[in-house]
């Protein structure tokens, strides 16, 4: 069984991808209503070997892409053959398993320094002084 590298640490079975051949609209002149060029290529997320975090994180990605039963489901109908839609669906899948694999780093707050708050002080009073000589002159 091979296996698919999405990550460093992260691979998936090619034996859980499965592909189904459609006929495409599209440029192809009078090949188009003869081949099924397009890829649906079908991925179970459910039943696969990735982690559950990745998995939760895939089908929300996924959004419309995602079925009920777990599956994301892939259409590349851009190229003319179905070598290269094959490698497009492929690659997007990939991609998106990788994006799912990546988890942000936690933000640490900090704290703005005395001197930034000396600038912002020092900004919005000359601001105000601006502002307050756009008035009427006083009589005095």
């Amino acid at each position: 069984m091979a296996r698919i590298p999405v990550t460093a640490t992260l691979a998936i079975d090619d034996a859980d991808l499965e592909e189904r051949f459609i006929q495409a609209s599209g440029p192809g002149g009078q090949n188009v209503n003869k081949v099924a060029t397009a890829v649906q290529l079908r991925f179970n997320a459910a039943a696969s070997s990735l982690p559950p975090t990745v998995v939760e994180r895939l089908l929300r990605l996924a959004g419309s892409r995602a079925t009920v039963d777990g599956a994301v489901v892939i259409t590349a109908r851009e190229h003319r053959t179905q070598e290269r839609n094959r490698a497009a669906a492929r690659d997007r899948m990939i991609e998106l398993i990788r994006r799912a694999a990546y988890v942000a780093p936690a933000r640490i707050s900090t704290q703005p320094a005395f001197a930034s708050k000396l600038r912002r002080a020092k900004s919005k009073s000359m601001r105000s002084a601006v502002k307050q000589g756009r008035g009427r002159p006083s009589i005095e």
